[in-house]
């Protein structure tokens, strides 16, 4: 297992490689003047493609989606396991927290459970009160008929994206602050998200944006779709500003434009951000034949489109957080 480990890392070191060659090609491609202003901005849009860590990133889902985590329903002790290391990944992080805990309970049900979201704060250095909020639920299905739900794809994998975004942004600070948020109980009805919402840790006036992942490492014709430009249009832009430098075909739809196309808005966490006014970006491949089965595990997810999907969303965020760069 150790061996294969390592030969998906290598992998990927070789993508992340032919991911820079592809930006820097596309960067003479624009044909822009030396020393031109436009270069300098196209420069900037293709360098936040080359970021998050792929061994970290590899290493989160592997954990994430392991059978020790026993699908990692709300209120069981493997959906504790993943609360535990989300927490011990932030904390050896150094990533700061907005009370004196990174848990925020919540109730579930009548019967006494409860779930636990994850809250971490990175502060900004230009705009401490205005935060991006990046979210991705961690809990899944468990076990039913004495099969494990691994889910690798819905949603470790949104969840370790999480993780390595939060490594990203610590390493290299943003100019607004970033709360990274870990939902639990999204499978029960986006419990999880709900109550963040109405007892947010801060103003939701002050939530500029909610990039939201759900399901972003599978998808065998090389796809994602960005959801949720439909309601907020201006938000295009950033992902406009990033597709010709990612090797992924970014897509949009699934927010009611298209007719016979599916509407995301209200299935996954989202959608509380939504109904506050808070614009959002959701960020998700379409379903797959493993979608809320036993077969939705680490094996099949492609570790080259997974990397190159976080790096994408990665590179969204941080034009979200440096507009400047579009002007």
């Amino acid at each position: 297992m150790l061996n294969l480990f390592l030969s998906w890392v290598k992998k990927l070191a070789m993508a992340a490689t032919a991911c820079m060659v592809t930006v820097a090609s596309a960067i003479v491609l624009t044909g822009c003047p030396a020393g031109g202003e436009h270069k300098k901005k196209n420069a900037g849009k293709a360098n936040v493609l080359i970021n998050i860590d792929s061994a970290s990133l590899i290493n989160y889902l592997a954990y994430l989606s392991s059978a020790k985590m026993a699908g990692r329903e709300t209120g069981t002790p493997g959906n504790q396991l993943a609360r535990d290391y989300i927490v011990n990944v932030f904390d050896s992080l150094q990533i700061g927290k907005v009370s004196n805990t990174y848990l925020q309970s919540f109730p579930v049900g009548n019967d006494g459970h409860q779930g636990n979201n994850i809250i971490g704060l990175i502060k900004g250095h230009q705009f401490e009160n205005n935060y991006i909020v990046i979210t991705a639920h961690y809990d899944h299905l468990g076990t039913r008929n004495g099969n494990i739900y691994y889910g690798a794809d819905d949603n470790a994998s949104g969840t370790a994206a999480l993780l390595a975004m939060a490594r990203y942004f610590k390493q290299y600070p943003p100019k607004h602050s970033i709360l990274f948020v870990a939902f639990d109980a999204e499978e029960k009805g986006l419990l999880g998200s709900k109550y963040f919402i109405t007892h947010a840790p801060v103003p939701i006036s002050a939530m500029a944006a909610n990039v939201n992942m759900d399901m972003v490492s599978r998808n065998d014709s090389n796809e994602i779709y960005a959801s949720g430009t439909r309601h907020y249009p201006f938000l295009k832009k950033y992902v406009d500003s990033i597709r010709p430098y990612s090797p992924v075909n970014v897509l949009f739809g699934h927010d009611g434009e298209k007719a016979g196309m599916h509407d995301w808005t209200n299935q996954s966490d989202h959608f509380p951000f939504h109904q506050n006014q808070i614009p959002y970006l959701y960020f998700g491949v379409e379903d797959h034949a493993d979608y809320h089965r036993p077969g939705d595990t680490f094996d099949k997810v492609n570790k080259s489109f997974y990397y190159r999907v976080c790096t994408m969303i990665t590179g969204v965020a941080s034009l979200l957080d440096r507009p400047d760069i579009l002007q």
